[in-house]
């Protein structure tokens, strides 16, 4: 009765140690990531900053975290309510996160604005765009947007866009756990909140990037329509310009593990 009663506790254990393993490879943990408040606390913060720091027209914005395996971990807004934001937006910048996410890796990382060059007419990446999951995106309460449990969370947003205000994020050894997505200004101001935002959080080990630096900032070289690197970025109209300050974020606030 003793062997048997040692074989059944070991077996437990067992079971106990691969589900444990189970539950930490599931495609729905966030637990590397920052959850719903330290994500609106940090995009809050930045935002206040205005657009004379940050460029653009000193909008409300949208962000969104997702996982590793794209799943959306949180979606907040920085305004009053969900109204004061571009409502559009909400999307958009779920499909940033998701689109910089499914991009980079544990040693390259791209960001959103990163891949636009690429995806234009007779370039490499042409056809890329693609929209969200109609099945997720257009589903749920929209009084849970923003909120703890907006009906994003969990599920998988799909969608890709190339323009700036997605970033890869990495854990301090450089390991990417996911992705942030931003959106409610010019997509260049988009960008620069993103990065602060992601500087806040502690997430911006970047390992390697095609921007200056060995970054994923944006890159200006896009003249008489082609880019000189291939992965250029245009200007953005509308607002302060960003250009300058997006130039200044790998001084700033520089990217990588050993920073």
């Amino acid at each position: 009765m003793k062997s048997f009663a040692a074989l059944r506790s070991i077996c437990l254990g067992v079971l106990a140690f691969l589900s444990s393993l189970t539950f930490a490879q599931s495609p729905t943990d966030c637990s590397k990531l920052p959850d719903y408040n330290k994500l609106k606390t940090a995009l809050t913060n930045t935002v206040k900053e205005g657009k004379g720091a940050n460029g653009g027209l000193g909008n409300q914005e949208w962000g969104t975290v997702v996982n590793r395996d794209g799943i959306v971990c949180a979606v907040v807004f920085t305004g009053p309510n969900r109204g004061t934001e571009w409502p559009g937006s909400r999307l958009i910048s779920a499909e940033k996160a998701n689109t910089a996410n499914a991009f980079s890796t544990d040693n390259f990382a791209l960001s959103t604005g990163n891949v636009y060059s690429a995806a234009q007419p007779g370039q490499s990446l042409y056809s890329i765009v693609t929209g969200p999951d109609p099945n997720t995106a257009f589903a749920g309460d929209p009084q849970k947007f923003g909120q703890p449990d907006d009906p994003l969370v969990g599920k998988p947003i799909g969608g890709v866009i190339v323009f700036g205000g997605g970033l890869a994020l990495y854990s301090k050894e450089g390991k990417i756990v996911g992705a942030l997505g931003v959106s409610g200004d010019t997509s260049c101001a988009d960008h620069v909140i993103a990065w602060k935002t992601r500087h806040s959080l502690g997430l911006d080990a970047v390992p390697m990037g095609v921007a200056p630096g060995s970054s994923d900032n944006l890159i200006f070289d896009i003249q008489n329509g082609a880019s000189a690197s291939g992965f250029g970025h245009p200007p953005c109209k509308g607002g302060n310009p960003s250009e300058e300050i997006i130039k200044k974020l790998t001084e700033s606030m520089p990217t990588g593990p050993h920073r």
